[in-house]
């Protein structure tokens, strides 16, 4: 990042329409099929637990955390992670994610998972869920299916269904 001068900042209820278009350009319409968007129908994610990515006033890069269970045990789930194209590979998405750890373990939180890439999550210390520790709803490549201990021994024991936290329900 020597070259941007980037600024980390808490998701606000006004970025809502720039992260969608965001989401839009980045991962398309496909999106909603995915298993990770079933968990979103429902559940909002935490807004002080989402970031977006700055550089100026030009917003380069977003990510969230919903507040989900696996079996019955509190966890969260990153993601969509996302950054600009042009301004990938310069550090953004690793200075969102590097935050959103920071603060969910800050406020508590002990696990985090995701559906992502191995080889980019393992180094924030990320690790493969053994297939049928955990369940996603609908289709989902285990391969991908990856779990952060904020807490060491966090995950010891830990299996089930992955769903929203009913706790932080929306009122319909």
């Amino acid at each position: 990042m020597s070259d941007l001068s980037l600024t980390i900042l808490a998701e606000t209820p006004g970025d809502e329409q720039a992260i969608e278009r965001l989401h839009e350009r980045t991962f398309g319409p496909g999106r909603y099929a995915l298993s990770a968007y079933r968990l979103r129908e429902h559940v909002d994610h935490l807004l002080d637990l989402s970031f977006t990515a700055r550089i100026g006033t030009l917003m380069v890069g977003s990510v969230r955390q919903l507040p989900v269970c696996v079996g019955n045990t509190p966890a969260l789930l990153l993601g969509p992670l996302t950054v600009e194209p042009p301004f990938r590979d310069r550090g953004v998405g690793r200075a969102l994610l590097e935050r959103a750890l920071k603060d969910a373990k800050t406020k508590g939180h002990s696990l985090v998972l995701l559906v992502g890439d191995e080889a980019y999550y393992s180094r924030a210390g990320f690790k493969r869920i053994p297939k049928g520790r955990a369940t996603m709803p609908g289709p989902v490549d285990h391969a991908r299916l990856l779990v952060r201990e904020l807490v060491d021994g966090a995950f010891e024991g830990v299996s089930g269904a992955i769903r929203p936290d009913w706790t932080f329900a929306r009122a319909l």
